[in-house]
C-alpha cells in the first residue's frame, strides 16, 4: 500500500482554516492524511508524554515515522544532554514506546549528515546504531555522493539489504557531495520511504544563511515530475508491502498540495482517516 503524507503537521496552512488552533491541527491532519513525520525528535529527544498525546490524537490506522535525535546522526557536534550514546539511545528508544504500543510506529528516521561519508568507522557506526536499536524498524537516507559513487553503490545496497535497513529514497537537487542521486532501489521487502526534498539546486547548499531551511525547501514539483513518480513509485511497489512517501518541500507552503496532486494521479482514496472538522456540525 502506498501512504502519502508531509514532514510535520503545523506549518500547513492549506490544510487548515482559520478556526483550527494549533494544539487542534494534528487532528485536523489526520483526516488528510494516513501518515506524518515527527520532526521535533530531531532536535530534542522527546518526553514520552507528547508520543502519547500525538497517538490519543490521531486515528487508529494512522502511522508516524520518527527522524532520529540529532545527537545520533552526529548532527550535534558539540555537548549532548547525555553521559553516554547507551543512555542517549535508551533515551530515545524510551520515547517511542507510546507509538509502539499503539501500533503507530512506522519506522525511526536516521538521516546522516552531509559530513558524514562512506568508510569503515561510518559503516561501523551504521552497524553500532542497529544494534542500539534492536528490532525497532529503521530507514536510512544519507547526504554524502560517495555512498552511491560507482565504488561503493553496490556495496551501499547490499548492506543495506543486509542488515535490514529500509532505504529512505531521496529526490533533491543534484548540487555536489552534500547531496545524492535518486537510487529508486528497494533493500526491505516490508517497507520503503520516499522523501521529497525538492529540486531547488540553488538553495540547496546555501546553509550559511539565517534562514537556510526555508531557501532550501522552497520548491512546487510540476505535473511532469509528478508523473514520474507516479511511474517510479508504482514499480517500487512490485517490490515492496508498503511505501510512505514524504513531502518535505513546505518553505513555499507547498508539500500539503504536492501530497495530495500525487495521491489524486495514483488514484488513491485513503479509508480510516479523521473526520474533517466541517463535517462535525
Amino acid at each position: 500500500m502506498i501512504h502519502i503524507g508531509v514532514t510535520g503537521w503545523g506549518d500547513h496552512d492549506s490544510l487548515y482554516d482559520n478556526l483550527v488552533k494549533s494544539k487542534d491541527k494534528l487532528k485536523e491532519y489526520g483526516s488528510h492524511f494516513p501518515v506524518v513525520e515527527v520532526d521535533a525528535s530531531f532536535y530534542a529527544v522527546q518526553p514520552v508524554r507528547n508520543a502519547e498525546k500525538w497517538v490519543m490524537q490521531t486515528p487508529d490506522r494512522f502511522q508516524f515515522v520518527v527522524k532520529a535525535y540529532q545527537g545520533m546522526t552526529g548532527h550535534q557536534r558539540g555537548d549532548i544532554p547525555f553521559e553516554s550514546k547507551r543512555e542517549m539511545f535508551g533515551a530515545f528508544k524510551e520515547s517511542l514506546k507510546p507509538y509502539q504500543e499503539a501500533g503507530k510506529l512506522a519506522m525511526v528516521l536516521f538521516q546522516f549528515p552531509p559530513w558524514f561519508d562512506c568508510r569503515k568507522e561510518n559503516v561501523t557506526y551504521l552497524r553500532y546504531c542497529k544494534k542500539m536499536m534492536e528490532d525497532i524498524p529503521m530507514a536510512l537516507e544519507f547526504r554524502h555522493q560517495s555512498w552511491f559513487d560507482e565504488r561503493f553503490r553496490a556495496g551501499t545496497i547490499s548492506f543495506m539489504k543486509e542488515e535490514g535497513w529500509i532505504h529512505s529514497i531521496a529526490d533533491e537537487p543534484q548540487a555536489g557531495k552534500g547531496s545524492i542521486p535518486l537510487v529508486p532501489i528497494v533493500t526491505n521487502p516490508k517497507l520503503t520511504l520516499v522523501r521529497m526534498h525538492g529540486r531547488n539546486i540553488h538553495g540547496w547548499n546555501k546553509s550559511g544563511n539565517d534562514n537556510w531551511r526555508e531557501v532550501r525547501y522552497l520548491y512546487k514539483y510540476n505535473k511532469q515530475e509528478l508523473t514520474e513518480w507516479k511511474k517510479l513509485i508504482t514499480d517500487l511497489s512490485k517490490d515492496t508491502k508498503d511505501i510512505i512517501v514524504l513531502f518535505n518541500n513546505n518553505s513555499g507552503g507547498h508539500a500539503a498540495g504536492n501530497a495530495k496532486e500525487l495521491q489524486k494521479m495514483l488514484g488513491i482514496e485513503y479509508e480510516g482517516l479523521a473526520p474533517k472538522q466541517m463535517d462535525l456540525f
